[in-house]
């Protein structure tokens, strides 16, 4: 037998267990065998059907994690499904079951938010700035330079201070924020046609530029110069590749995964906001359970943080390595370029009080945050 005539056969063997799986109704299995590369195995396969179908059978709770993103994705964009699932099913001893809907599959962005909020999921994935709109004190991250890098960012989402002013708002919209995810900070990604990389605040003048549901995101672009054009996720790579847009935010992992590498030009590194997401429950679920189970999801989660926080460089240096095989270029501002843009569009500007007033409660707690994000906690992440 022949070498290509082997890996035919492998792929064959693979879609058939995959359809096996998902047509018996371990969509879960399926998903995860393909992420470590086994659905080639029938006898793998069958293991890990039997495994989860066991593990569900005699859990008490059953908890749907629905995300956007497949589960390969963690390669470039460590979203953690998988090592969240294992930790609150070892943690909990098996007394929950974590069924995963990646993908997309339950939907994306602020859709998954919606469900969450009203339990058609007990636990969704979403960035911060898609969660905004359900519960607006988090939109505080997108405050300009606040705290866009990924250590100012990590020394505020994790600090007493924090949690004591931000949590018990988001609690009250339905939500209990389960643990945050460090991806990297937001870019400026401009689409192939462009003349020249995005260096100075002044080369945005006049660019229609994509934004999510943020109004800091968007008031942003316009204190630049820029057009801002709300667009769904969803809707965001066609804009992009039809003109709609001209430039888009995400950050490196986000545009490798949709696979905008082959519609984009150049890609600067402003570091201005994070682009970072959250695993939030359905607050009503979560609190339905015992004291015992929600004390080891939390150490599920916090366990999950550690390993999120260990792997960014890792996912970054792949995302860009795929991303220079297409010919996009990358570009890191030097001290003067990076100051210009603080200048131009900053959180230490005017045009931001009623912000921090409104979202923070008073400019005396916003001052709090403000020293928490520049305080070294007890964790460390690298930054871009």
């Amino acid at each position: 037998m022949t070498e290509e005539h082997d890996d035919t056969e492998i792929v064959r063997e693979s879609r058939r267990n995959f359809l096996k799986l998902t047509s018996g109704g371990a969509f879960t299995a399926a998903v995860m065998l393909g992420a470590g590369g086994m659905l080639w195995s029938s006898e793998a396969a069958a293991q890990t059907r039997a495994e989860e179908a066991e593990r569900e059978k005699a859990a008490e709770f059953t908890m749907v994690i629905a995300t956007e993103y497949v589960l390969g994705a963690s390669r470039s964009y460590p979203l953690m499904q998988l090592d969240l699932k294992e930790n609150i099913q070892n943690t909990t001893n098996g007394r929950v079951y974590v069924k995963l809907a990646p993908g997309g599959q339950l939907g994306v962005g602020g859709e998954l938010a919606q469900k969450t909020q009203g339990g058609t999921v007990q636990a969704g994935q979403f960035s911060l700035s898609n969660f905004a709109p359900f519960a607006p004190v988090v939109d505080l991250i997108n405050l300009p330079y606040f705290c866009g890098s990924n250590q100012r960012f990590t020394n505020l989402v994790q600090s007493d201070v924090w949690k004591k002013n931000v949590h018990p708002a988001v609690e009250q919209r339905g939500f209990k924020l389960l643990m945050y995810l460090v991806i990297d900070p937001r870019t400026v990604a401009l689409r192939k046609g462009g003349a020249k990389p995005i260096l100075l605040p002044e080369d945005l003048r006049g660019i229609k530029f994509r934004v999510p549901g943020s109004k800091l995101l968007q008031q942003y672009y316009r204190l630049l110069g820029a057009n801002p054009t709300p667009i769904a996720w969803g809707e965001t790579p066609s804009a992009i590749k039809q003109g709609v847009a001209d430039a888009l935010d995400p950050a490196v992992g986000a545009l490798e995964i949709f696979g905008f590498k082959d519609v984009l030009s150049h890609v600067t590194f402003t570091r201005f906001v994070p682009d970072s997401q959250c695993f939030a429950c359905n607050m009503k679920w979560y609190e339905s359970l015992p004291g015992e189970v929600k004390e080891a999801m939390d150490f599920a989660a916090e366990i999950t943080t550690q390993q999120n926080l260990a792997k960014v460089p890792a996912a970054r240096a792949y995302a860009m390595a795929e991303m220079r095989k297409a010919g996009v270029e990358f570009h890191q501002l030097d001290d003067s370029q990076l100051a210009a843009w603080k200048e131009a569009g900053g959180y230490q500007r005017s045009e931001w009080d009623s912000y921090k007033t409104e979202l923070a409660g008073s400019m005396d707690v916003f001052a709090q945050l403000e020293e928490a994000a520049g305080t070294p906690g007890r964790y460390y992440v690298n930054d871009a």
